[in-house]
C-alpha cells in the first residue's frame, strides 16, 4: 500500500480542485440507529409488523424504496404516513444526534488540503437543518445535496451526479466516503471511488463486496491513514 505525503493547500495545483463526497447519516453523524427506531414506531403504528434488523439492514437507501419494501407494497396513503411517522418520531429524538468520532476533524483536514468538501445526502431538508447544526461545518463546506434534489436516491447514482455538477468535478476528479452498501453500489454506478466506514453497521466485509476500495473504522480512523487512501491521490494528482 503506497503512501503519499500531503500537505495543506496542496491540491494537486489543479484549477479545478478535486472534491471529497460525504454521505451524512451513520458517515458523519451518529443517526442510523435513530432512524431504525423512528421507523420501527411507525411500522408498528400501521399495523405492519417489521423486524427491526431488517430495517437495519434497509438504512442508507432511498426512503420511498425503503418503505416500498418493507411494507410489501403497502397503498400509497398507508406509504406516505409511515414516512410522516417516521419523520416525526426521528425529529423527535433529534437531542441525541452527536457527531460520529473524528468527523469534524475529518472535514477540516480535507478542506485544509484544499479538496472541496460535497454533503452528498439524500436527506430531507428538515432532518439536514439538524445534521448540519450538529456538524456545525457550513464554512468550510463547497456544496450540499438534498432529497429535493433528485426523484430516487442510493443505491441508484443519482445524486452523485447532483453533487458532482454542483462542484464542476469529473468522477474521476472525486471520492466518496460513506458507511453503507448503499454508497457504495451507488459509487459504482456513478465511476466515484468510495471508501467505507464500519460505524453505520454494515461489516467490512460487505463494503468491499459491494465496491468499497478501502474500509475504516470511523472518520478517526480514516483521518489517521488518509495519506494511505484514494483522498490522498486526489491531492498528489495521480
Amino acid at each position: 500500500m503506497s503512501d503519499y505525503r500531503i500537505s495543506a493547500h496542496s491540491a494537486g495545483g489543479s484549477a479545478t480542485p478535486a472534491a471529497i463526497l460525504f454521505d451524512v447519516d451513520g458517515t458523519l453523524v451518529d443517526s442510523n440507529y435513530l432512524h431504525i427506531q423512528a421507523w420501527y414506531r411507525a411500522f408498528a403504528d400501521v399495523g405492519i409488523d417489521v423486524e427491526a434488523w431488517r430495517i437495519h439492514r434497509s438504512i442508507g437507501m432511498d426512503g420511498s424504496t425503503l418503505v416500498s419494501s418493507l411494507s410489501d407494497h403497502a397503498p400509497e396513503g398507508t406509504q406516505k404516513r409511515l414516512k410522516d411517522l417516521h419523520s416525526r418520531y426521528y425529529l423527535d429524538s433529534a437531542q441525541l444526534l452527536r457527531p460520529l468520532p473524528g468527523a469534524r476533524t475529518l472535514l477540516h483536514r480535507v478542506a485544509d488540503l484544499g479538496l472541496k468538501v460535497v454533503l452528498a445526502t439524500s436527506a430531507p431538508e428538515d432532518e439536514l437543518a439538524l445534521l448540519r447544526e450538529v456538524l456545525d461545518i457550513d464554512d468550510i463546506v463547497a456544496a450540499i445535496t438534498s432529497a429535493s434534489d433528485v426523484d430516487t436516491a442510493k443505491p441508484k447514482p443519482d445524486i452523485i451526479h447532483v453533487a458532482l455538477r454542483r462542484v464542476g468535478v469529473s468522477a474521476d476528479q472525486a471520492a466518496f466516503v460513506g458507511d453503507a452498501v448503499w454508497d457504495a453500489e451507488a459509487c459504482v454506478r456513478a465511476c466515484v471511488t468510495s471508501i467505507g466506514l464500519l460505524c453505520g453497521g454494515f461489516s467490512r466485509s460487505e463494503l468491499e463486496k459491494a465496491g468499497t476500495a478501502m474500509v475504516f473504522a470511523n472518520a478517526e480512523d480514516l483521518t489517521d491513514h488518509l495519506e494511505e487512501t484514494p483522498i490522498a491521490r486526489l491531492v498528489a494528482g495521480v
